[in-house]
């Protein structure tokens, strides 16, 4: 039996994440986030919807670390994850407590095999994780997601959209998050493949139990599988609530679901932000 990291020992009295009205600077000057709360509880599906530049990728690498290799920091408010302050900590140690991002573009590595690549899901973790059978690991992540199983041994660069998308949610697991972090998971994919990984992301939260941050411009989608979510517009919280209840909004369905631009263009806004339940 390996010890227990003290890094992934999270206050279970506490959400997953917790964001206070943290805002975002890039380079000193360019203002990404001007004043954001949210909050991931344990065991839920929480969707940040928007449209593109509206912050979603900024939101999630404050919360994973990532800002610093954009010359960018949280210049004020808080991250806190598991209930600890964690504003601008390195990104090894988030990945070590257990904080995965799959960035937007899936960013696989095209030369190298399926294999090879859910093998460099481990590098950084943990030295409790490194002492697991990685081998293992990788059988259980492949049988997971058959079309990679079949696959295994073809370079990551020959591989669909789709199964690349599947290989970078696969590389994350690696990694036995708690949290994961997705960012634009449907980006270039057919309805019925966006269908499949929302599918697969669905399963993780409820056989596993991983909580999941997920930025998508889908909000038709994203709303379908989420428990909650909030909309961003122009680095602020414009709307958030129960998903069914943001489903059901008026100006949500005008604004993100496509069923009337006339507003959008006029340059309305979405109308005060409802609490979540």
């Amino acid at each position: 039996m390996t010890t227990a990291d003290p890094d992934r020992s999270p206050d279970k009295s506490e959400p997953e994440i917790e964001l206070v009205s943290i805002a975002v600077l890039y380079e000193g000057i360019i203002n990404a986030l001007s004043d954001v709360s949210l909050e991931v509880g344990r065991g839920r599906i929480v969707a940040l919807l928007g449209a593109n530049g509206a912050g979603k990728s900024t939101t999630l690498k404050a919360v994973s670390g990532l800002l610093s290799a954009e010359r960018g920091a949280v210049t004020r408010g808080s991250v806190l994850l598991g209930g600890v302050d964690s504003t601008n900590q390195d990104a090894r140690r988030i990945v070590r407590r257990g904080y995965v991002q799959v960035l937007e573009g899936r960013r696989c590595f095209p030369h190298l095999t399926v294999v090879e690549n859910l093998t460099s899901g481990t590098l950084g973790a943990s030295s409790w994780l490194k002492s697991g059978d990685t081998r293992q690991d990788i059988e259980r992540v492949l049988e997971r997601f058959p079309r990679l199983k079949e696959r295994r041994r073809a370079y990551a660069g020959l591989l669909s959209g789709g199964e690349q998308q599947m290989l970078a949610i696969g590389r994350a697991l690696m990694a036995k998050p708690r949290v994961l972090l997705l960012d634009e998971p449907s980006m270039g994919l057919a309805p019925k493949i966006t269908s499949e990984i929302f599918d697969i992301v669905r399963e993780l939260n409820e056989k596993d139990g991983v909580s999941v941050l997920l930025a998508e411009q889908n909000a038709r989608v994203a709303l379908r599988y989420a428990h909650s979510a909030y909309v961003l517009e122009s680095g602020r919280i414009a709307a958030s609530g129960p998903a069914e209840e943001l489903r059901d909004r008026d100006d949500v369905k005008e604004f993100y679901l496509g069923l009337n631009h006339a507003s959008r263009r006029s340059g309305e806004s979405l109308s005060p932000a409802v609490r979540l339940a």
